[in-house]
Parts: C-alpha cells; sequence; structure tokens
C-alpha cells in the first residue's frame, strides 16, 4: 500500500509507503489530501483511513526532474519492446544492445544503449545495426523530464484511482 507524495504547490513528486506517509501527516510535515476509505489502520485508541494522497505543507520544491541512467529505466524508455523486431520483452529477457559497439567507441549512455530480445542482439553482434542490415524502431535518447509515469514506476492500470486526479497524462 503506497501513498503518492505532492509537492507544497500539489505535483506529483513520488510516491511512499504508507507508514512512511502517516508519519508526515502525524509530525505536521504533510496535509492528507486523499485516503483509501476501503483501509483502516487501527490502534487501541484510534482508527485512520490510510492516506492515499498527502502534500507537503511548505518547502520541497520540485526540482529540476532528471531521469538516472539504469536497466530499468531504459527498459520503461524502450517501453518493453524490442528496439528492432519490436516483441514485447519481460524485463528478465531483455538486453541491453550498445547500437555503436564498445570496441568501435560506443559508450553506455542513454543515446547509445537500445533494449534488444536475444535473438536480435546476437544477430546484430558487434556491428552498427547498419552493418547489420538491421533498423532501429525509435532512437535511443537521454528522456527530457520525469513524466509522472518515470517518476513513479507505475502503468496506468495498476495506479490506485485515489491518484488518477493528481497524475498528468501525457
Amino acid at each position: 500500500m503506497e501513498t503518492l507524495l505532492l509537492s507544497s504547490t500539489w505535483e506529483p513528486i513520488g510516491r511512499v509507503d504508507w507508514e512512511r506517509a502517516m508519519v508526515l501527516w502525524c509530525s505536521g510535515r504533510a496535509e492528507l489530501v486523499e485516503t483509501y476509505a476501503d483501509r483502516v489502520i487501527r490502534t487501541v485508541t484510534a482508527s485512520f483511513e490510510v492516506p492515499a494522497v498527502i502534500r507537503y505543507v511548505r518547502g520541497r520544491h520540485r526540482r529540476s526532474p532528471v531521469v538516472r541512467f539504469s536497466r530499468t529505466n531504459v527498459f520503461h524508455r524502450d517501453d518493453g519492446h524490442c528496439q528492432y523486431c519490436g516483441v514485447r520483452l519481460h524485463q528478465d529477457d531483455a538486453t541491453y544492445d550498445h547500437v555503436v559497439p564498445k570496441r568501435s567507441g560506443g559508450g553506455t549512455t542513454w543515446e547509445n544503449i537500445a533494449l534488444s530480445c536475444r535473438p536480435c542482439n546476437q544477430r546484430k553482434g558487434g556491428r552498427t545495426p547498419e552493418q547489420a542490415g538491421m533498423r532501429l524502431r525509435s532512437v535511443p535518447h537521454r528522456p527530457r523530464a520525469i513524466d509522472n509515469e518515470w517518476l513513479l514506476g507505475l502503468s496506468l492500470e495498476r495506479m490506485p484511482d485515489a491518484w488518477l486526479p493528481w497524475i498528468r497524462v501525457a
């Protein structure tokens, strides 16, 4: 059970577990915006609805968003599809292809890594896509900013309904 965390300016900045949300709310650092009405936390003397959305009362303005380079973020950027044949991949089965091979001076950067299935990665080998007679479905790029999906790491299908009013859908 997780809680959407909003900045003091009402922008989504992340998610926290419900325990952390309760600490932020009870300490006065955050205000309760929305709850999961069907989920209740009981203590000896009181009961509380579990926070679905909380907002920092002050401070915590959204910083300039940066998406860190990682295997998981490359998987999300490429939407879990092989960038050569388009097949849908499970994250455990995905390989990460250097578009320009390392031995040819290609680095491990956003602009040089593409998600690939094993057969396509083996077919390409240590060559560029042009040399291998293959074509990339999309050009690898550094994401410009953290969209809400990146930030939250959830698909809209898995996102709690209580969060949807606060999430900008592009």
